[in-house]
């Protein structure tokens, strides 16, 4: 993607503007993309962490217009913080995603949960904010996270895809609120839609979403085939898979690599292929 340097407005379209926090990381990429639709009231999608700096960007770019709503595709750590302050500031409300915990079993393999996300109002699929000229509308799309919503805007045929789909990676799904089966079937849905392009929340804009969408969909089969032929060999460990999976993976990515094997070995074991054969040891059913 082009360079966009922390905290500079770029405008995408008319009635959308992204603004980059300065939270770069193997997970973030270059970090989370926050992004302001409309033009005289406004919405801002996912805000980002709690940063001085990017709350300060954030506000310089809504040069003092009245904001709407704000939006939140899930509550990791890079997407909801900065809900809280922006909304002090704003007066306005924070809708989307409901608010959910699990218990963050093993290592953490991406962002950590917002613990301290309240939101005004839970959106769930069709449900809608509005202002003038634009409308956001929800789009249920579990799997990276339980609750995660993609937000379509239909004047212009864009849709905000979160961290479900990436435009440098594809998403880490990590049990147990990660779910592979779920994910799959996100990733159908979007791929019936008709959507322009996609703005995520890592990663340069999609501007072939369908053909990325059946890329991903691929990917992922991928990977299951890979990890069945494994099996076939006899009953193995997840991290013996991962790494015969994934060579030459930067180390510090090995944790979501291994929580993304669990996530495909669970679906896989619903579907009757595969079971648990002894304490993390997986073999062909």
């Amino acid at each position: 993607m082009p360079e966009q340097p922390p905290g500079v407005p770029v405008q995408l379209e008319p009635l959308v503007t992204r603004v980059l926090a300065p939270n770069p990381s193997p997970f973030t990429y270059t970090g989370t993309q926050t992004h302001i639709v409309g033009t005289t009231d406004l919405a801002v999608i996912d805000p980002g962490p709690e940063e001085p700096a990017h709350i300060e960007a954030l506000l310089a770019a809504i040069a003092g217009r009245p904001v709407t709503a704000i939006v939140v595709t899930h509550h990791h750590r890079d997407h909801s913080p900065a809900t809280r302050p922006l909304a002090a500031v704003t007066g306005a409300p924070i809708v989307g995603a409901a608010p959910t915990f699990v218990s963050e079993e093993g290592p953490r393999a991406d962002a950590a949960f917002d613990r301290d996300y309240a939101p005004d109002r839970v959106l769930a699929e069709g449900d809608a904010v509005s202002g003038e000229g634009w409308t956001l509308t929800a789009i249920a799309t579990p799997g990276h996270t339980s609750n995660h919503l993609a937000f379509a805007l239909p004047e212009t045929g864009a849709l905000f895809s979160g961290d479900h789909v990436m435009g440098w990676s594809t998403s880490v799904v990590s049990p147990p609120d990660g779910d592979m089966t779920a994910y799959m079937a996100s990733l159908e849905k979007l791929l019936g839609r008709e959507d322009r392009v996609y703005y995520p929340g890592h990663g340069d804009l999609i501007d072939k979403p369908q053909r990325l969408v059946r890329g991903l969909l691929g990917h992922r089969r991928q990977r299951e085939g890979q990890i069945l032929r494994l099996l076939d060999a006899g009953a193995q460990a997840i991290p013996a898979m991962t790494a015969r999976m994934y060579v030459g993976l930067d180390p510090r990515l090995l944790p979501a690599a291994e929580r993304s094997v669990l996530a495909h070995l669970y679906d896989l074991r619903a579907r009757g292929l595969v079971a648990e054969s002894d304490e993390g040891v997986w073999a062909r059913s």
